[in-house]
């Protein structure tokens, strides 16, 4: 007997729920909230009531996106969701502060792009091969057969290019193309979201970039690129980590540069790490080392009370070996 797809489990439920809760990971990138948004708004066209919930606000550099202003940080009463759906989030624990509380609500439902994917919730459908999860949801919206509007194209394109760089990265497939042009037919300008996404820097977010890239070191004949912005840098500049979010592209940007490593301060002691790398360099491998996870070519974990300095040297010990190989 043939076993269905986790997908049209997760239809059915969905088809019948009449209130969801909505949720994605903390500190989230564009490809989550743009699939959180998106997903909120394919559900209300069909007639649920949906509640999209984030620890913080959104941040300013995604406040573009249209319904941004609808996620709350105020968690209401669990009990009158008929289910949960969790996206972009490869471990429960990054779901936040909240976490134990949004796992009482049952179903939950989980949608993730994340090869390294901590299995969690009631009803999975875990797709590594996809470039971002964005393309996940727009083939939810096809088998819920909901008319997708153009806020909702909008969001899932903004997912769809953040999480596959502009459609440079490795994980990019004819399937990514083929839905990026389906979006478009809805209306979606590509140069507009470019430059909402990529020319949006103010004077303080390039003071920043400045002293973060002034940091750049090199290692093993250049194969190995670091850049770090401790905490003072972010109080220095008047910035925030969001402000850092795309900086690890410029020293991956290096054609020497096989894997490249952002360090970030975000509070003292606690090290957030962002790796990305090249072709078959797999920097997830790496960041479970350290607890983390992510793609083969982009990957991060977080270590508490410890320095930067102290970071880097335990990083270098796991790194020097596979960037000359």
């Amino acid at each position: 007997m043939k076993m269905a797809h986790p997908r049209d489990e997760i239809v059915r439920v969905l088809k019948s729920a009449k209130n969801v809760l909505v949720v994605t990971h903390i500190h989230p990138d564009g490809d989550a909230l743009g699939s959180q948004l998106a997903l909120g708004d394919i559900l209300r066209s069909l007639g649920k009531n949906v509640f999209l919930y984030g620890e913080e606000q959104v941040c300013h550099l995604y406040r573009f996106l249209p319904g941004g202003a609808e996620i709350n940080s105020l968690l209401p009463a669990l009990q009158g969701f008929d289910c949960a759906v969790a996206l972009d989030c490869g471990d429960c624990n990054r779901l936040g502060t909240a976490m134990d509380s949004l796992l009482t609500v049952h179903p939950f439902l989980v949608l993730d792009h994340h090869l390294g994917h901590q299995d969690f919730g009631d009803l999975r459908w875990i797709s590594p091969e996809r470039a971002s999860t964005g393309e996940m949801v727009y083939d939810l919206a096809q088998a819920l057969g909901a008319d997708l509007s153009l806020e909702a194209a909008y969001c899932l394109y903004v997912a769809i290019v953040s999480d596959t760089g502009s459609f440079k990265y490795s994980s990019t497939t004819a399937d990514t193309f083929r839905i990026a042009g389906e979006l478009l037919r809805k209306g979606v300008k590509p140069a507009e979201v470019s430059g909402k996404l990529f020319d949006n820097f103010t004077v303080k977010r390039l003071s920043l970039m400045r002293l973060v890239l002034d940091s750049l070191q090199l290692y093993a004949e250049d194969r190995l690129a670091i850049i770090a912005a401790p905490r003072e840098v972010f109080i220095k500049t008047g910035t925030t980590q969001a402000d850092a979010e795309t900086f690890i592209n410029y020293p991956r940007s290096l054609d020497t540069v096989k894997v490249a490593v952002f360090l970030k301060e975000a509070e003292y002691g606690l090290i957030s790490v962002s790796l990305r790398s090249k072709g078959t360099y797999d920097v997830a491998r790496i960041a479970a080392v350290f607890g983390g996870g992510g793609h083969r070519n982009a990957a991060g974990f977080k270590l508490s009370e410890t320095s930067i300095d102290e970071v880097r040297e335990k990083l270098l010990v796991e790194l020097l070996p596979l960037v000359t190989l």
